[in-house]
């Protein structure tokens, strides 16, 4: 069968094809007549975007359908506050069974070169031999480096692709590598480029490995990629006995930290230099690619602004902007 891009849809199309479901909220009828009853508020999504659909009599029992959910539908598309699919048929799809280019976006970078970038730091940037032996004992895991390499950074928000979580790695690194730069007598360069790399290794964690929407693990949702990272330093730092104890505790609050507030998921917020640099190094990288994501994602033709962005909390102005547009890019 024929696979309908999300980004190709219109007002009028027939929908027959397949998605992934991003989201999904039962809502309750507010007339008397069906009181009791519910239907679906979706995000529907593909490698191409996602579209907002409802559907008004949905499957039940063992075919109810789950976020996650890979899925055909059938339906139409009209216009309520965007685009929206009417969906009249509903049915899950085995994952095992359905070209995952479709849905899994993966980073424009190339991934043997972000590999080589990561190794290069590691082997030539980082003079401190403690350090060194410390990402040596990570990234020189080839089952930890290939599963790093493929990760998302995150679900929805930034770098939620395949190899995401290496792209904004890189990123947090080249910004606290300029950051080091301005102020050479403060941050100590080579325990901040650490923490960079290190910074998100509980993401291994946190998102299901298996799932086409890169939905979160059961520990990912009780426990949060900052403890679940934390855990994962202390086990390697527990077989390098001779690693300095104030390196250690440096490393461990820049982990602990890097989201930078209490109400952002962190435990505590940053107290040293190289910590308050990491963070604003990490927030920069997620920010841009939100907002630079948004601006690929408008349409030719659709005005000099973006529609509303509920995480960034605004529309982006892209008048006279003459960037080119991706085809396909990540949801």
């Amino acid at each position: 069968m024929r696979k309908q891009m999300i980004n190709s849809l219109k007002v009028g199309d027939e929908v027959e094809t397949q998605a992934v479901v991003l989201e999904l909220n039962r809502a309750a009828f507010s007339t008397p007549q069906r009181a009791g009853d519910f239907f679906l508020r979706l995000t529907l999504g593909d490698v191409s975007g996602r579209v907002k659909a409802v559907m008004w009599e949905p499957p039940v029992g063992d075919e109810a359908v789950a976020a996650g959910d890979v899925v055909f539908l059938r339906g139409t598309v009209n216009e309520y506050h965007g685009l929206q699919v009417v969906v009249s048929d509903l049915r899950r799809l085995d994952p095992g069974k359905v070209n995952r280019a479709f849905f899994q976006p993966v980073s424009e970078r190339k991934e043997d070169e972000m590999v080589a970038e990561l190794k290069g730091i590691c082997e030539e940037e980082i003079k401190n031999t403690s350090l060194r032996a410390l990402l040596q004992a990570f990234f020189g895991d080839e089952d930890f480096l290939r599963k790093f390499s493929l990760a998302p950074a995150a679900r929805t928000i930034h770098h939620n692709c395949v190899g995401g979580l290496l792209e904004h790695t890189l990123e947090v690194a080249a910004l606290c590598r300029n950051l080091a730069e301005l102020y050479p007598e403060k941050i100590n360069r080579d325990l901040l480029l650490a923490g960079a790399l290190l910074h998100d290794i509980g993401k291994l964690e946190e998102y299901r490995q298996d799932s086409l929407s890169f939905e979160f693990s059961d520990r990912g949702k009780l426990v949060g990629h900052i403890s679940i990272g934390k855990e994962m330093l202390d086990r390697k730092l527990a077989g390098l006995p001779d690693f300095p104890a104030d390196l250690k505790l440096e490393l461990e609050h820049i982990l602990l930290t890097h989201h930078g507030q209490r109400d952002w998921g962190s435990p505590e917020v940053p107290k040293t230099v190289n910590a308050f640099a990491l963070f604003h190094a990490d927030l920069v990288s997620a920010r841009m690619n939100q907002f630079t994501g948004i601006m690929k994602n408008h349409p030719e033709g659709g005005g000099d602004w973006t529609e509303w962005d509920r995480f960034l909390e605004r529309s982006i102005y892209v008048g006279g902007a003459k960037e080119e547009r991706e085809d396909y890019p990540c949801i």
